[in-house]
């Protein structure tokens, strides 16, 4: 067993929510579920994953089939309710995950000649302090109700 892989005893209480197929070989579920875990533990490619896993392709397979079927989130309530059926449950410990959106390193900047920055530019301030405005082209609700435009589209101050 390699550091990171999940114990006998906790192989126990994840074995019985795994799937296996109907058809087929059945899979050496407990080295594709360790193979799942480095991969997220390490954050790397699939293509990555060390040759004792075997080949990635099957284990990126097993894992998509398991994502499909719900499994994860069947597996993580049942890990809780053994938990708290054991009373060792703390919920101060609880997380909220986020989400991490990476854009294209071309998207760091958007490169404009001068007549079209100048152009930006102008509109940009033209429109500060000015009413914003829906799709009908009438100014929000929020602007007319904060004063800073009338019902009938002109700007106050």
């Amino acid at each position: 067993m390699a550091r990171g892989d999940v114990s006998d005893e906790q192989w126990a209480l994840i074995e019985p929510h795994l799937p296996i197929a109907a058809v087929g070989p059945i899979p050496d579920l407990r080295k594709h579920f360790n193979a799942v875990m480095w991969r997220f533990r390490t954050g790397s490619p699939w293509r990555d994953l060390p040759s004792e896993f075997g080949p990635w392709q099957s284990t990126y397979d097993r894992f998509r089939i398991w994502v499909g079927q719900g499994t994860f989130q069947q597996l993580m309530e049942a890990v809780i309710a053994e938990a708290a059926a054991r009373g060792e449950t703390d919920m101060t410990l609880v997380s909220v995950d986020s989400a991490t959106s990476r854009a294209h390193h071309h998207a760091a900047g958007m490169i404009l000649d001068s007549e079209q920055l100048a152009a930006l530019e102008a509109a940009a301030e033209s429109e500060k302090g000015a009413p914003r405005r829906n799709n009908r082209g009438n100014p929000t609700r929020a602007d007319v109700l904060s004063g800073t435009a009338s019902a009938d589209g002109t700007a106050s101050g």
